[in-house]
């Protein structure tokens, strides 16, 4: 399996620069995985494609304000820093640009109340950094911190708000999981009052989400670990949607890589850790019946992701009549609906 089967071409007029005003208004691709068939719709007619007694599962991980500018003493060397993971209380691993110059033993100065000092490498080029701070780290980090927006979008965000879903509320991601970002709360609402039920997992977004594959074969690339939790309510509410019949609609492939973690032989079990599930084709669903995704990077472990769930050739027809309709794309574009 060859990297290259997951590239397309993408005009850069159609990646997305900028959040679509009404959520919700954003246009919507419905996908029949069984004949690769598509329809085009508006986002919030989603909820005509659902059943009562099905469950949509959403990733309720918030995005804190990751990307971090500093100083090196001395020199005075502009340095980037990415907040990937919480290691404890005052430790982290990061991603440090430029990298090179950034060894073990390296301060970074971000202001007077707040720097670091670099501990030890990690996997896939990364740092471990410890912070010294005067007060609370969070609120230091909610003043002097950037949303970690991807390299692809050249605007900057007037609102930040508008890179968190709306449901958003445990913190912990470095990226947005933007399948949920077209959700408003009417929406949902409205999803609610058709006796579709609404689950929440968490899945904080690092690494293994956004990390480009190097490797020419595909099952070589290896997934950086993230942490994900599903309660016992939770797990509950989607072994009784099985049970009866109906359909789990995963929101995002961070809700399907969750779900498929926690399920065995069709069974949801509630429990948090570390996964570096990596899905591609030849891959078996167990519990994920549907799912709504935006459009991904070509040669992405999400376009793999998808593909394994819809099939490659299809995914990529569909991608290629999004380009000729002029869907908007990546993390502000619009959305599949893949049944």
């Amino acid at each position: 399996m060859l990297l290259t089967d997951y590239a397309y071409d993408l005009p850069e007029e159609l990646i997305a620069q900028h959040p679509i005003e009404h959520r919700d208004q954003s246009r919507l691709m419905v996908m029949d995985r069984s004949n690769g068939s598509v329809v085009h719709k508006k986002f919030y007619e989603l909820i005509d494609y659902l059943q009562t007694g099905d469950t949509l599962v959403f990733n309720d991980t918030r995005v804190i304000p990751a990307r971090l500018y500093g100083k090196r003493p001395g020199s005075g060397g502009r340095v980037e820093v990415l907040l990937l993971q919480r290691l404890s209380a005052d430790e982290w691993e990061v991603l440090v640009r430029p990298g090179k110059k950034m060894q073990i033993g390296a301060e970074i100065i971000f202001s007077d109340e707040l720097s670091c000092r670099i501990v030890d490498r990690t996997d896939f080029g990364g740092r471990r950094v410890r912070f010294q701070f005067t007060g609370v780290f969070e609120e230091i980090l909610d003043r002097l911190g950037e949303m970690p927006l991807p390299p692809y979008i050249k605007e900057k965000l007037a609102d930040k708000e508008r890179y968190q879903t709306v449901y958003a509320r445990e913190q912990g991601s470095a990226a947005a999981p933007t399948a949920g970002l077209h959700f408003t709360e009417q929406l949902m609402t409205e999803i609610r009052k058709r006796g579709i039920n609404l689950a929440f997992v968490t899945l904080h977004v690092g690494l293994g989400t956004f990390r480009p594959v190097h490797v020419t074969d595909v099952k070589k690339h290896v997934m950086h670990k993230e942490y994900y939790s599903i309660t016992e309510e939770t797990a509950a509410l989607l072994n009784r949607t099985r049970q009866s019949g109906h359909k789990i609609i995963a929101v995002g492939t961070t809700a399907v890589r969750t779900l498929e973690t926690c399920s065995s032989q069709g069974v949801v079990v509630a429990g948090s850790g570390w996964t570096d599930i990596f899905i591609y084709p030849g891959y078996r669903f167990s519990v994920v019946d549907g799912m709504i995704t935006n459009f991904h990077l070509p040669l992405s472990t999400l376009l793999m992701l998808v593909s394994a769930f819809a099939g490659r050739e299809q995914v990529l027809s569909a991608y290629r009549l999004a380009v000729q309709e002029k869907y908007q794309f990546f993390s502000f574009g619009d959305a599949m609906l893949i049944l």
